[in-house]
């Protein structure tokens, strides 16, 4: 006993590959936040620790479009009462309407994404689209960017937005397409327009627990352009319809006004063969992290292209889009968006309460 004790702690100094490995702990769960009303599918967290939400009314949430998670887990309005109080008849571009997203700025502004579209798959209200930027210090209202016919169209479904300098790039999940718009002059523009980059393909259906998700016509859901990246250095964009796969293209390209479609179509390629997700967030050394719709996942897709599983659980059933935070911790809003009534005959399947979890993640 003496002989072979003595043998495996040369091993294991030796570092053989017989030795036993220590292995990471994996992440664990922690639940941030939870509601019984509010279906949130957004989320952004300030410096001083500050947790926001905001999910769409047509999911059959009952609590504000915007709110701050106060101190014993309820959603207050944000940045008030009255900006979460629109209905018919009212200044659609001084209310929200149907709230898609919401994204820090480097700058402290939480941009708050309305599709102003009146449901999933609804038309536009006219002058209902918008991107409204709050500083988090004042928590007020510090502009509001109402996008145009041009720009968003009557069946346009704005999504998400990332920043590159003054130029901001928002994807289209309704009518496929790209909009750039500069953060300063308020000039938007549509690119990829009606593209197959940004447009759902017809043979990579969305499955969530074993099963497609439908839509309300009975037939597979598709979703345009959805998840955006941008890189560390701000040289690349990565895009894909919600179904993948993952283009890029260079913001060179993007913001070069002289290019025709044709030209700025050759400028994108295929980068990785991204699963249908329900968002993705990149932290500062280029990793893509996204939440795999079928396997109840999150993973990590690194620079060079290799795929990590951060972790896998049943909870994290439609995670929708995670956010980094400055601490080395991921957020992952739940809002188990294919057992909303409008994908099951009207009939709510939601389970809840909805979860807000966040992940420590390991320390690169």
């Amino acid at each position: 006993m003496k002989t072979l004790l003595s043998l495996g702690a040369a091993l294991a100094l030796l570092g053989s590959p017989l030795a036993p490995q220590a292995h990471a702990a994996p992440p664990t769960l922690a639940i941030a936040a939870e509601s019984r009303e509010m279906i949130w599918n957004g989320v952004a967290v300030d410096d001083q620790g500050r947790v926001l939400v905001s999910g769409p009314r047509w999911t059959g949430s009952k609590g504000p479009s915007v709110a701050e998670i106060d101190a014993k887990g309820k959603p207050v309005p944000f940045p008030d009462a009255a900006w979460n109080d629109w209905q018919p008849g009212k200044d659609p571009s001084q209310g929200f309407i149907n709230v898609n997203a919401i994204h820090r700025d480097p700058n402290n502004g939480l941009w708050v994404i309305d599709t102003g579209a009146s449901g999933f798959g609804g038309t536009v209200i006219p002058g209902g689209a918008k991107l409204v930027r709050i500083d988090l210090k004042t928590r007020k209202v510090a502009r509001v960017y109402v996008l145009g016919p041009e720009v968003a169209t009557e069946n346009s479904y704005v999504d998400d937005i990332r920043f590159h300098g003054q130029q901001a790039y928002l994807t289209d999940a309704g009518r496929p397409g790209i909009i750039v718009l500069n953060v300063e002059t308020g000039a938007a523009r549509r690119v990829l327009d009606n593209s197959p980059f940004t447009s759902a393909p017809g043979n990579r259906p969305i499955t969530v627990g074993g099963k497609t998700v439908l839509a309300p016509d009975g037939q597979p859901l598709k979703v345009n352009a959805d998840p955006l990246e941008l890189s560390p250095d701000g040289r690349w964009f990565y895009f894909a319809p919600l179904e993948g796969p993952l283009y890029r293209i260079e913001t060179r390209w993007l913001e070069d006004t002289s290019l025709d479609a044709a030209t700025l179509a050759s400028k994108v390629e295929k980068w990785f063969d991204l699963p249908p997700v329900g968002g993705t967030a990149m932290d500062a050394q280029g990793n893509l992290y996204f939440t795999e719709l079928a396997t109840h996942s999150l993973r990590k897709l690194t620079p060079d292209r290799r795929v990590e599983t951060v972790v896998t659980d049943p909870r994290l059933h439609w995670t929708d889009a995670p956010f980094l935070d400055r601490k080395g911790s991921i957020w992952l809003p739940v809002p188990q968006m294919d057992r909303v009534g409008l994908f099951n005959n009207k009939e709510s399947k939601i389970e809840w309460p909805i979860r807000l979890y966040r992940l420590d993640l390991p320390k690169p």
